[in-house]
């Protein structure tokens, strides 16, 4: 199966036309609804994408994976459907609309970019429970205010708390390494408080 999400230059080559006509050919088939334009250049053919996929396609060519509440969600450990996909990523923080969903992308520093895996789904790539526990407290003091409050969360099994600190001793600011221990000593006290 052919990609889903491709960019104009690649129509323009497909079709043997111009990057201009190719825009304008596509732009006439997204107003008649038979694609989505995602960003400038970026178009898909809707009924066909995967919204987890997108983060990394609108971010690119620097990476992203999906994490905070998304992967939080998705690996069980909170209820709360977020309405939006939230990804991290190298590239600055900014938020798309798109017609196939709303992306909410979030910068870290390039050390801190890891803790991710593929899926196997469309490679698709999401943070372990443990990463994506410990970026949406890393991300808590961030202006948008988005991760100041947790949800309830239910740590799954085989969530460690050890992988958890670990990933934290790799936050390289020291004031926010303290908050983020702290915050996640919290989270682990509470849970092991219910078990």
């Amino acid at each position: 199966m052919e990609d889903p999400i491709f960019e104009t230059g690649d129509a323009a080559v497909r079709l043997g036309l111009s990057n201009t006509h190719a825009s304008a050919t596509l732009a006439r088939l997204a107003a008649a609804r038979h694609l989505v334009r995602l960003r400038r250049g970026l178009w898909a053919l809707p009924g066909r994408v995967d919204p987890l996929t997108l983060p990394a396609r609108l971010t690119a060519p620097l990476p992203s994976y999906v994490s905070l509440q998304s992967a939080l969600y998705l690996h069980g450990m909170i209820s709360q459907v977020p309405v939006v996909t939230y990804a991290v990523s190298l590239a600055r923080a900014r938020r798309f609309s798109t017609p196939l969903g709303t992306i909410s992308v979030h910068h870290v520093a390039p050390s801190f970019f890891f803790g991710y895996e593929d899926t196997g789904q469309t490679g698709v790539l999401m943070a372990s429970p443990e990463k994506a526990l410990v970026d949406f407290l890393y991300l808590g003091p961030a202006r948008s205010k988005l991760f100041r409050a947790l949800p309830e969360v239910e740590l799954p099994r085989g969530f460690s708390a050890r992988r958890a600190r670990a990933i934290t001793e790799r936050i390289e600011f020291p004031r926010r390494r303290v908050m983020v221990v702290r915050s996640l000593a919290r989270i682990l006290g509470a849970e092991k408080g219910r078990r």
